[in-house]
């Protein structure tokens, strides 16, 4: 038997496994890193800029919740000692000259608030646009039917939650919420999917006084803070 002292195997598998290293780097068979490719390394800035979302393709309410919230972030308003009215999430209101009082929700992640709408028709009155609507509340059974007439004041595109855009009409109308009249925008549109037939969005409540997201129908409870 022969005896190989140990530092000359240990040196002896070393240089076999350098040998084996190189005879890899060198077969063309044996897969290497992926480097980019010169359409990936030479893009041009213009080229960046093409692939960046266009802010034009924005729905108008994204684009004006954007500019709501860049511009009330410049703003600090004082907190003032006047008493402020309570409102709970969910409240009766009275839209224009209806008898009936309906139910609305009072959504802080809405913008503008909303109506539930059917049969629109825009017409001309005096060389101006104004739209005809009914205006029921489709959860409630044999709810009635209020035919309403208002100025038609825009058109806005209104992305839906499965991403397509849906374009909406705007009437500005008064509403009646516990002894307030308010006048507000609303859009028209089908709300027989939703929970309430009237939601108030943001635009109208910071006008209106603070919401207790814990409670509802707070209005005639007259509640300052």
């Amino acid at each position: 038997m022969i005896h190989v002292p140990y530092r000359w195997l240990r040196c002896f598998l070393a240089s076999l496994f350098l040998l084996a290293m190189v005879q890899a780097a060198d077969d063309p068979k044996v897969s290497k890193v992926d480097q980019p490719s010169a359409s990936t390394v030479n893009k041009s800035p213009e080229a960046a800029v093409e692939a960046q979302p266009d802010p034009a393709a924005e729905d108008e309410e994204k684009a004006a919740e954007n500019k709501e919230a860049e511009e009330t972030a410049k703003v600090a308003r004082p907190v003032t000692s006047d008493p402020v009215q309570v409102y709970g999430w969910r409240e009766k209101v009275r839209v224009g000259d209806m008898a009936d009082l309906m139910v609305a929700k009072l959504d802080t992640g809405a913008t503008i608030s909303s109506l539930h709408a059917e049969n629109q028709q825009i017409f001309e009155r005096d060389g101006k646009k104004w739209v005809k609507f009914v205006l029921t509340d489709p959860n409630l059974k044999g709810a009635k039917r209020y035919e309403m007439e208002a100025p038609l004041t825009r058109i806005v595109s209104i992305k839906e939650a499965g991403g397509e855009s849906t374009r909406r009409n705007v009437v500005r109308l008064s509403f009646q919420i516990g002894e307030r009249n308010i006048k507000a925008e609303f859009t028209l549109n089908d709300r027989h999917n939703m929970s309430c037939p009237v939601l108030i969005g943001r635009t109208t409540i910071q006008h209106m006084g603070w919401i207790d997201p814990s409670r509802t129908y707070l209005a005639d409870d007259k509640i300052f803070r």
